[in-house]
């Protein structure tokens, strides 16, 4: 049951009310399209009476959505300009917002749940990588239920980019070997208010049970050296890793390969042999 429709005035008349033009050093780029917002919303599924966690909220077009669907949202916002604007959608959502004014890098989302929150956000571009790295390294199993995160297409492309595609790399190992990741939806630049120079794309993400017998940080060590020379032979870019090679030959791995070639699964076996 999502919540009764509630009468607020057009973003855009928020936002030229309190002078809220996006700024560049924060990342900052606005959606208006309350048709797009809410299909972003609805992308991990109902969400009513649901705790959610929105990054970087600015004027609250998301939030609005996210509020719509009848979720209990929690909003970090750094930009001190956007907390009058977005404190009038906690005076028409009684009970259903609460703000949070500060760096998300440096809150810590975790303490402010008792249960497992959805984290849906339109990310603002210069810590989108950073934040998603950080909920994805976490313990597993994870401390929120999904992740639907917008972010540029070029690196939308590579949390979910298969093997042997051009985009595979660390961030999709690091994305795919305990969870799910798809691209849920492109967004056309023109979307956006000022519309960036590149395209994005709406990332959603599920955890998955976490393969038995492999350090994160013994993955991250093999894939930083062999994405770190990816155009050299495993033989020579995990040379550096003690073992690595002898891992290979165990996992039936031929090391003339290179690192594009080398699926998640393969990437969690030898990293699983040198746990």
């Amino acid at each position: 049951m999502t919540t009764p429709a509630v009468d607020l005035p057009p973003l855009r008349e928020v936002i030229a009310r309190f002078g809220l033009n996006a700024s560049k050093a924060l990342g900052q780029n606005f959606l208006f399209d309350a048709q797009l917002l809410g299909r972003i919303a609805r992308i991990p599924g109902d969400l009513d009476d649901q705790e959610v966690l929105e990054v970087g909220p600015g004027p609250g077009g998301l939030t609005r959505a996210l509020l719509a669907t009848g979720a209990r949202v929690t909003a970090i916002e750094r930009d001190r300009r956007c907390i009058p604007a977005l404190a009038e959608l906690e005076t028409a959502f009684p009970g259903k917002l609460r703000l949070i004014e500060g760096d998300a890098t440096e809150v810590d989302a975790r303490s402010l749940f008792d249960g497992k929150p959805h984290i849906v956000s339109n990310l603002p571009y210069n810590v989108g990588t950073p934040l998603l790295v950080g909920w994805l390294s976490a313990e597993w199993a994870p401390w929120w239920q999904s992740l639907t995160l917008m972010f540029q297409r070029e690196v939308a492309d590579r949390i979910v980019a298969p093997v042997a595609s051009d985009a595979y790399g660390r961030l999709a190992v690091l994305s795919q070997w305990r969870s799910a990741a798809k691209l849920a939806m492109p967004v056309h630049r023109s979307a956006f208010t000022p519309p960036p120079k590149v395209m994005s794309a709406v990332v959603h993400i599920t955890p998955s049970e976490e393969p038995a017998g492999v350090r994160l940080d013994m993955l991250e060590r093999v894939t930083a050296a062999a994405f770190g020379q990816r155009r050299k032979m495993l033989r020579q870019s995990l040379r550096g890793v003690a073992g690595a090679l002898d891992a290979l030959e165990a996992e039936g791995i031929d090391p003339t390969r290179r690192a594009e070639t080398v699926s998640v699964a393969e990437f969690v076996a030898i990293a699983r042999r040198l746990s």
